[in-house]
């Protein structure tokens, strides 16, 4: 047990070091103007000055003072950042250099650390085909380790099916103001999720994360092998050394992935995708540079 706790703490000081890294100060300012606050608060009393908007001023303390003064407001900043991952037995795959948890890890450290930064806060919920674990959105640098922690930590543990429209329904339960969610998973045998993740859009700034792994589209030539389903624990006997077998499974996993993509596409919900073979800080800047667009 301490050598299992000593390794998860050697995990998590190394994406610690990665991540401190990749978020630089051009990542924390296209963050700042992407993700803007949800109002606007007063700031002060100043007295008016040609060219200001009359419709600012301050009518008790002129009269008060006898000289025009304007009310400024200022921007409410302090966000909600809620990270949404999916720790079902899917998610423990990786055909290469890291598991598809870890990456989930890796970005979800990355986006946490920006937004800490910003002085958000932040929250994490875990779910497979249950709700894993609840962390209350909260401020602080330690928050951030400690949601990478748990996020590795459930990988260990990775077992069962993954069941989106559940978390979806605990985000409703438990985050009544609006915030902005990142939902990583890999969208695998997730059910029915689509109207509630379409509310959940129109309550919250949603951002999707798909997060994905190179042989789940393409199947190697290496004649019979036998697969397991990570979240059923199905087996299948499948001859990989046919061509049909083979163009068939890459056509059946694009389909799908284009599915899911056009609809999010429909119904404006922003992605940001990564897979275990390639870096992803590339992506998080696109992603914040085509919401800057947008807005």
């Amino acid at each position: 047990m301490a050598r299992d706790v000593k390794e998860l703490m050697a995990r998590v000081g190394k994406i610690r070091i990665l991540t401190n890294k990749l978020v630089d100060d051009r990542l924390s300012g296209d963050y700042h103007s992407t993700f803007k606050g949800q109002g606007v608060e007063f700031d002060e009393v100043r007295p008016y000055l040609a060219g200001d908007d009359v419709r600012t001023i301050d009518w008790n303390v002129t009269a008060k003072t006898g000289v025009p003064h304007i009310k400024r407001f200022s921007e409410e900043r302090e966000l909600t950042i809620l990270f949404m991952v999916d720790v079902s037995g899917s998610q423990s795959y990786g055909s290469v250099r890291r598991s598809k948890a870890e990456l989930a890890a890796e970005v979800t450290a990355v986006l946490a650390l920006t937004a800490i930064r910003n002085q958000d806060k932040i929250g994490l919920v875990l779910f497979s085909d249950r709700i894993v674990k609840y962390i209350p959105p909260r401020k602080g640098r330690d928050s951030v380790m400690r949601l990478v922690r748990e996020v590795l930590a459930a990988e260990d543990d990775a077992v069962g099916g993954t069941d989106i429209s559940e978390a979806l329904r605990f985000l409703s339960a438990v985050q009544k103001r609006r915030a902005v969610v990142f939902l990583v998973s890999d969208f695998m045998g997730g059910g029915d999720f689509d109207k509630l993740l379409k509310a959940s859009a129109r309550r919250h700034d949603m951002v999707c994360v798909p997060v994905s792994d190179p042989a789940e589209y393409a199947l190697p030539d290496v004649g019979l092998v036998e697969l397991e389903d990570p979240e059923s624990g199905a087996l299948t006997l499948v001859d990989t050394s046919s061509g049909a077998v083979r163009r068939s499974f890459s056509e059946q996993a694009e389909k799908s992935r284009a599915e899911l993509a056009r609809f999010f596409a429909r119904n404006g919900i922003d992605t940001l995708t990564v897979s275990t073979d390639r870096p992803y800080i590339d992506e998080v800047r696109s992603l914040f540079k085509r919401r800057a667009r947008k807005r």
